[in-house]
């Protein structure tokens, strides 16, 4: 993960020297968005617990190794860090924290367990990663100044400054996150099938069935894959992003095209896997940026 969280703010940096300033705002993203990272985690598992105990036994919760009080301790201490490491950064990433995390504690409370819109909760689930990016990308807009920028001038607080390039470049990352992450997620919810159609959870499973669910995620890690490659064309990304990426997509498709010759019955044990493989192609990509 940490390769992840360096990896957007270096690439809305560019290719130019690193000062002391640049390396302290990586470092302090990095933070934030670790423990960030963690809070959600156990937020989620916190409200997850009744799907928990259907889908995922061993977690911390539903095994009894953790009470939801102990958790829940833990959950705001990673909440608090974030909260300040993110103000250090700037306000506006500080905004940024403070939406995001009202809409992820709103949407894993209550509105994935009431909202009956069809798939309504994977189709929210990837913002949590989405804001990872916007984060990256505001962290250097309010650093630094762009070649022919577009300035939002903020009294009392640091301006705002992109350019229609880099804002551009953000939306293709923000694209590729929510794809990406969103067809690894959808296996996950066939695994958790069970789980979420007892709670009354609105996945692709549960809203379109297990096998369109398959369908929808490879469709997917397609277009995943190809925005990465746009990505390559816009960005200064090099031949040592695009190769390794074009290998890991491919392997990754190859596992998701099995989910979908997979029998019914065994779908729920082998999204598990799809699953994983395709989280380790998500953030394996964000790796592949950093580098």
């Amino acid at each position: 993960y940490i390769l992840m969280y360096a990896s957007i703010p270096m690439l809305a940096y560019g290719i130019q020297p690193y000062n002391n300033n640049i390396i302290v705002i990586i470092l302090l993203t990095i933070l934030a968005m670790y423990s960030g990272y963690f809070a959600a985690l156990i937020w989620n598992d916190i409200t997850d617990a009744e799907i928990d105990k259907i889908a995922h036994p061993n977690r911390p919760i539903p095994s009894g190794r953790i009470s939801s009080k102990k958790f829940f301790h833990i959950a705001l201490f990673f909440s608090f860090l974030t909260f300040i490491f993110s103000f250090m950064v700037s306000f506006w990433c500080f905004i940024v924290v403070i939406i995001s995390a009202f809409f992820v504690a709103i949407h894993n409370k209550y509105l994935k367990k009431i909202v009956k819109f069809p798939a309504y909760s994977e189709i929210f689930t990837p913002l949590q990663w989405i804001i990872v990016v916007v984060f990256g990308y505001v962290a250097i807009w309010t650093t630094i100044s762009y070649q022919h920028s577009i300035i939002f001038q903020m009294p009392l607080f640091e301006n705002v400054s992109t350019s229609v390039v880099e804002f551009q470049n953000m939306i293709i990352l923000i694209l590729f996150t929510y794809f990406a992450d969103n067809a690894h997620d959808l296996p996950e919810g066939i695994h958790d099938f069970s789980g979420d159609m007892k709670i009354g959870v609105k996945t692709y499973a549960t809203s379109f069935g297990k096998k369109n669910a398959a369908k929808i995620s490879f469709a997917m890690f397609i277009i995943s894959g190809i925005l990465g490659i746009i990505l390559y064309f816009k960005t200064i990304l090099s031949e040592i992003f695009l190769i390794p990426f074009i290998i890991l997509w491919i392997y990754t498709l190859y596992y998701s095209f099995n989910l979908l010759k997979t029998k019914e019955i065994e779908m729920e044990e082998y999204g598990a896997i799809i699953g994983r493989k395709g989280f380790n192609y998500f953030i394996l990509s964000f790796d592949l940026i950093f580098m």
